[in-house]
């Protein structure tokens, strides 16, 4: 059964250099599960830089989440601790491929699902464009 829930996501990015940019969205979106896995569904917003673009995080035994965009960004980014995963990053600037190794995953789903928060810390790499240290925060 889907539950309607507001959700808050934080996303911190700190280039080489040191230069951090912070991201910080407030939406409407929704919870399930399907097949012994927790999804969140909500749409992206013009803060985000994503507008027309729903983001899905599908939570696998708390050790795994998959983040799959659609709309006017798509991709799949794998996180999952100290692995290193590969994926295509298509935005309206281009194709990209990204490597990201995520270094810390906590994900706290509380029983009735509030109250909750996912939080994923890893490194990215766009190979000879960009590389930083990220950390996304997802409470609901």
């Amino acid at each position: 059964m889907k539950k309607e829930i507001m959700i808050k996501v934080i996303g911190i990015q700190k280039n080489i250099e040191g230069e951090e940019n912070t991201i910080e969205l407030t939406t409407e979106g929704t919870i399930y599960t399907k097949n012994n896995n927790t999804y969140i569904v909500y749409k992206e917003s013009e803060i985000s830089g994503m507008e027309g673009t729903t983001t899905s995080l599908k939570i696998e035994d708390d050790r795994k989440i998959t983040m799959k965009r659609y709309g006017q960004t798509t991709s799949s980014l794998v996180f999952e601790k100290d692995k290193s995963n590969k994926s295509d990053y298509n935005t309206a600037y281009g194709n990209f491929e990204i490597e990201i190794m995520a270094s810390f995953l906590d994900i706290e789903i509380k029983g009735k699902k509030q109250n909750s928060k996912i939080e994923i810390k890893y490194h990215l790499v766009i190979p000879g464009f960009t590389e930083s240290e990220n950390r996304l925060l997802v409470t609901f």
